[in-house]
């Protein structure tokens, strides 16, 4: 079922149905990622620099190279940072475009069953930002958890794949449920959404790839929401 949905989200993906969405949803995220690289180099160059130099007060002109060296480690931490962001935005910006996604794959691929009701953008975008904080404190833990051996990789998988795959998945489920009756729904089928979120951590951590994540992302669980009420036809009935 789940690798079911994955490939039916990576078929949608090229679809000329979703081509429209797809660049709106690549060039956001672009757009997102690039808007908080300035603003993580702005805030590195006004407040980390000149503690820096403050630091290290008359350093002669030939240990020039070290600050060389702070700007090489400075744009890989930045680099880190956006890695650990990203699952974030993509949150964010499926709280946007999950509706058009979640429309065009129900019109093409489920042509008989009654449509969903798309989430009104406030509760939806509202939704999204409290999500945002969610994953911005489980990245950090992940982060800690990143110098411990044997931890590192598995602690990127598991709290991505739980936190994306909760919100993905509750996003979808909303179009035809109530919100608590989604969140039931989830729980009641938590085995089965956490591997799905953890397919999407792994495509979260292919490079550039990864760009597409909320697109896939949202694919992949209209068509699992889908199956799986197809499979528990009795609840919420």
């Amino acid at each position: 079922m789940i690798f079911d949905a994955a490939r039916l989200a990576l078929r949608n993906l090229f679809a000329p149905e979703t081509r429209s969405v797809f660049w709106k949803v690549l060039g956001l995220t672009i757009l997102v990622l690039v808007a908080l690289w300035l603003a993580l180099r702005g805030a590195f160059i006004a407040y980390v620099l000149p503690w820096f130099d403050a630091l290290f007060p008359g350093m002669p002109d030939w240990a020039g190279w070290l600050t060389f060296v702070l700007g090489v480690l400075a744009s890989i931490g930045l680099a880190l940072a956006l890695a650990l962001l990203l699952s974030s935005v993509t949150a964010i910006i499926a709280g946007l475009f999950l509706d058009d996604v979640a429309e065009v794959i129900e019109r093409r691929d489920y042509p008989t069953d009654t449509p969903g009701s798309p989430m009104p953008l406030g509760e939806a975008l509202i939704a999204s930002l409290k999500f945002f904080g969610v994953v911005v404190l489980g990245n950090l833990v992940a982060l800690v958890l990143l110098f411990v051996p044997g931890v590192n990789i598995a602690a990127f998988f598991l709290v991505n794949g739980y936190l994306l795959g909760r919100e993905f998945f509750e996003f979808a489920a909303m179009r035809f449920r109530s919100a608590s009756e989604a969140r039931a729904f989830r729980s009641r089928h938590g085995g089965t959404v956490f591997m799905g979120g953890l397919v999407i951590a792994a495509f979260l951590a292919v490079p550039i790839v990864n760009l597409l994540t909320p697109l896939f992302a949202a694919g992949m669980m209209v068509h699992l929401h889908k199956m799986l009420s197809a499979r528990d036809p009795a609840f919420g009935a």
